[in-house]
This record gives C-alpha cells, sequence and structure tokens, in this order.
C-alpha cells in the first residue's frame, strides 16, 4: 500500500513515519503525477491559506478531486482539514470544497494554546493521543458525514465514506492508531474498487 503526503507545506516527514509505523509505503508528494501511484493521500497540517495557495500554482486542486472522485482515500489533519471543508467560517471560497462541513480556523486560539489529550475515536478501541496546535473546529456537518470524536462537545475527527479529517496532529505522536485506521480505509476502498 502506497500513501502519499502532499509535501507543500506542514508536517510530511513526520506523516511519512507514521504511515510507514503503521505498515505502508509512505510517499512525499511534490507533483501532480504522482498521485497516479497511490492508493491514499494525506493532506498534512501547516497553514490552510498557503497550503490552498500552493495547490492552485501546481495544479493539485483539480487533480486531487478527481483523485477523491475516484474513491480514493484522503486524510486531511489541522490545516488539510480546512483544505478538504465545504465551507470556511468568514470565508467566501473554500480549497477543495469535498467534504460537507463547515470549519473555523484556528478555533482554539494561538500556538500557544495548544495542548495534548487523550481523545476516544469511534471505530478505534482505546483513546488516541492528539495534539492540538492552533486547531480548526468543524462546527457543522451535512448527512453524510459521520462523527468520530468530540472534544468539549465540538467535533474533531469526522468521516465521510473515503474522506477522514482531525484537528489535531496524530502525527506529532508514537502512537499510530489513527494512521492505522486510514489504512483500513484504503483496504475497504480496494475491496469496492474490484
Amino acid at each position: 500500500m502506497k500513501v502519499g503526503v502532499l509535501a507543500l507545506q506542514g508536517a510530511v516527514a513526520e506523516h511519512i513515519r507514521s504511515i510507514e509505523q503503521a505498515g505502508a509505503t509512505g510517499v512525499s508528494v511534490k507533483r501532480v503525477e504522482q498521485l497516479d501511484e497511490l492508493d491514499g493521500l494525506i493532506i498534512p497540517g501547516g497553514e490552510s491559506t498557503t497550503i490552498g495557495k500552493l495547490m492552485r500554482k501546481y495544479d493539485f486542486i483539480d487533480a486531487v478531486r478527481s483523485f477523491s472522485e475516484q474513491g480514493k482515500p484522503i486524510f486531511g489533519t489541522c490545516a488539510g482539514l480546512i483544505v478538504l471543508a465545504k465551507r470556511i467560517e468568514g470565508q467566501d471560497g473554500a480549497h477543495l470544497e469535498l467534504m460537507d462541513m463547515t470549519v473555523a480556523r484556528n478555533a482554539f486560539g494561538r500556538q500557544r494554546e495548544s495542548f495534548e489529550t487523550d481523545l476516544p475515536v469511534q471505530g478505534i478501541d482505546e483513546p488516541i493521543r492528539a495534539v492540538f496546535i492552533r486547531a480548526p473546529l468543524i462546527t457543522q456537518v451535512g448527512p453524510e458525514v459521520d462523527v468520530l470524536s468530540t472534544f468539549n462537545g465540538e467535533i474533531v475527527t469526522a468521516r465521510q465514506g473515503h474522506l477522514l479529517a482531525a484537528s489535531y496532529h496524530p502525527e506529532l505522536t508514537d502512537d499510530v492508531r489513527l494512521h492505522e485506521y486510514f489504512l483500513g480505509m484504503i483496504k475497504e476502498s480496494a475491496v469496492v474498487e474490484r
């Protein structure tokens, strides 16, 4: 199984390490044509506006939408969650507009308000370690979206079919169970394709 990490900005090496610890091959994705070789794609944290601009500059917007249309799983973490969303609070447009959710940027405040917590996630037996850094929040979801976890009553992990979104940074811990969950989604999608 080959999982790409969009390498325009953000915690690329950390995601690749987590993918490999979870049992798949991690690939740093810098060119659109690399998407053809992948079974799944991670859009990492970073700065969502910058990632969106770079995705437009290097023609990734339509390419990633096409990747999604093929039913290939995509996982957005922190800024990557914002890039996946159909709606961003306080902004006219969004980026990929793939996942039926509204998100609020920097909902948890500034860098100094960053924190870690043990977070129960539906589909994973024990709570996972979640690192929140200037994290966004999912403020609304459409009927197709499953809420997988909440923190203080706010949605922080969600899934819509082959799309997965987390407000936090699972790649900044030694806990790879959310990456394993994503690999499970890739296996499911491969079965559906056959």
